[in-house]
């Protein structure tokens, strides 16, 4: 038999999700958002982009929506390997009894058996692969979520702040250097986090993110 194996990889697609052109107006225009005072107080401009980037390793690490995800999806996983384990163990100890008692059956019940024992190893075989359709759908629905709430924050606040553009910034992405005073990072998170907690208590939060980078 085939050992499980059902692997969480929760991947945020960062250049897709931040990789975001909002406008291009090189005036702030007016958000419906809260003014996030701690942003850099000037952005890099050329060509009459206004160009700011996040650290999407450092978003992932601190965002606690991810964090609190990533953790539901871990013991989501765990649940579901402690099922398939009991269920491949109740086939392998009727597999052994059956070789014990085999010799004390006649032909066609062995036969009988046989069948039925093959049979619950394809019924688990198919119980396999239902787990792991069933973590990568948990996994997908996790991720458009990610995806929604960063795009809609990052929307929101680069409307506040006049940008243009927002990159991502990570070893092995395109860009090779970036200035700290473009850096929103810690910004996004603080605004982020913010808005996550008041989605989970149902209150409210003043935004005074951390301007610290």
């Amino acid at each position: 038999m085939k050992n499980l194996s059902l692997i969480l990889n929760i991947v945020l697609a960062v250049a897709v999700v931040i990789l975001y052109v909002l406008h291009f107006s090189s005036k702030p225009a007016q958000g419906t958002g809260g003014s996030y005072d701690g942003a850099p107080a000037s952005l890099f401009t050329a060509d009459g982009l206004t160009i700011a980037y996040i650290n999407s390793d450092s978003l992932l690490q601190n965002y606690q929506f991810f964090k609190d995800m990533e953790k539901k999806m871990e013991e989501r996983q765990q649940k579901l390997n402690r099922e398939y384990q009991n269920r491949a163990q109740g086939l392998q100890n009727e597999i052994e009894n059956f070789q014990r008692t085999a010799n004390n059956m006649t032909m066609t019940q062995a036969r009988a058996v046989e069948e039925d024992l093959r049979r619950k190893q394809q019924n688990l075989m198919v119980y396999q692969e239902s787990l792991a359709q069933e973590l990568m759908q948990e996994e997908n629905k996790i991720n458009t979520e990610l995806y929604d709430k960063v795009s809609d924050f990052l929307k929101d606040y680069g409307k506040n702040k006049g940008l243009q553009l927002v990159l991502t910034y990570q070893k092995g992405s395109g860009v090779l250097y970036a200035n700290d005073s473009m850096n929103i990072t810690q910004d996004v998170i603080s605004g982020l986090n913010q808005a996550y907690q008041v989605e989970k208590t149902g209150g409210s939060v003043t935004a005074k993110p951390d301007t610290a980078r």
